[in-house]
């Protein structure tokens, strides 16, 4: 029976639209058993695999995806809903646009520390886009410029973004040439906004902050994948999260995901040191003489909280 490979470019829910080697885009599905079989997750496919579909036995009759092929890497996160399955946002992709804003709505130093930490652990590399920068008066400006440090002495480019002063987007072009990158953050900080800003024509649509909370309505329902140039470079736009718990992790390789942590651990008096209370420990000292960020290290204590309580879950069970 003949078979089509193709990319995964749209998650529509209960089905996928696939682009074929042969540049058709087909509907397609998976049967309940392929969904469900040895995979933790809310949806076994997902946008950016490689698949493989199988021939369909009568006209008309619904393409199913046969098999996915092998991921070289993915971003996930724990499912909203269900703590005991994962999300897969994207597979395959050669980086991650962190899109965050400092105002309306302002994005936590949390959520950025797990994303980072996430993608860390599937070796995504990741570049933080501070979205939005039209909107800082000078003290948010002096805020901005101590975020920037933090993540720059840690080895991550900082993208100083404003779509509506045109600001930045020249260097965003630049880093999407070639490349299959995902645009994540928050809903409400100008994902779809700066993807219609990249590639004109595209008319995403775009949301308003909610005046209540000052968070972002959700616009992108399902993941897609636009095709940025001839190159192979794609942008894969994503549901905006309200928070992103971390998955399959090991609490002992969590240091491992904060480079200014792991880069001290070896001088930690004890070799299984957690960077909590133990004497002689690297870290804590390094935090104390101001050579890790305060912010970083909350976030690290806030992800072990995470584990510590789905094991008091685990054994209530």
């Amino acid at each position: 029976m003949r078979t089509n490979l193709g990319l995964v470019v749209k998650n529509c829910g209960s089905t996928y639209l696939v682009k074929t080697d042969s540049g058709e885009t087909i509907e397609c599905m998976v049967k309940g058993n392929f969904r469900l079989k040895g995979i933790k997750s809310t949806s076994p496919v997902a946008v950016g695999d490689r698949v493989e579909l199988a021939e369909p036995t009568l006209p008309g009759a619904p393409v199913f995806i046969k098999n996915i092929g092998e991921r070289r890497n993915y971003i996930i996160r724990r499912s909203s809903n269900l703590s005991k399955q994962s999300h897969i946002l994207a597979a395959n992709v050669d980086l991650c646009l962190l899109v965050v804003t400092l105002k309306d709505p302002e994005t936590s130093t949390v959520f950025i520390d797990r994303f980072l930490a996430s993608a860390q652990a599937y070796r995504i590399p990741v570049i933080i886009v501070f979205n939005k920068i039209d909107l800082l008066d000078s003290e948010g400006l002096s805020n901005l410029d101590q975020l920037c440090g933090v993540y720059n002495r840690i080895g991550y480019e900082t993208i100083l973004c404003s779509v509506r002063q045109l600001r930045g987007i020249e260097r965003i072009k630049s880093v999407l040439s070639g490349n299959i990158t995902l645009l994540a953050g928050n809903s409400g900080v100008g994902k779809s906004t700066l993807a219609n800003a990249i590639l004109p024509g595209l008319n995403l649509k775009t949301g308003e902050i909610s005046d209540k909370h000052n968070t972002g309505m959700h616009t992108t329902t399902f993941s897609e994948m636009y095709q940025f140039d001839c190159d192979g470079g794609w942008i894969i736009d994503t549901p905006g999260v309200k928070g992103f718990g971390v998955f399959d992790m090991d609490k002992y390789e969590l240091p491992h995901y904060f480079p200014e942590m792991f880069e001290l651990s070896s001088q930690c008096r004890y070799g299984d040191c957690s960077h909590t209370n133990e004497p002689g420990c690297a870290v804590l000292e390094a935090i104390r003489q101001g050579d890790i960020a305060v912010s970083r290290y909350e976030s690290y204590l806030s992800i072990l909280e995470e584990f510590e309580q789905s094991k008091y879950r685990e054994s209530e069970r």
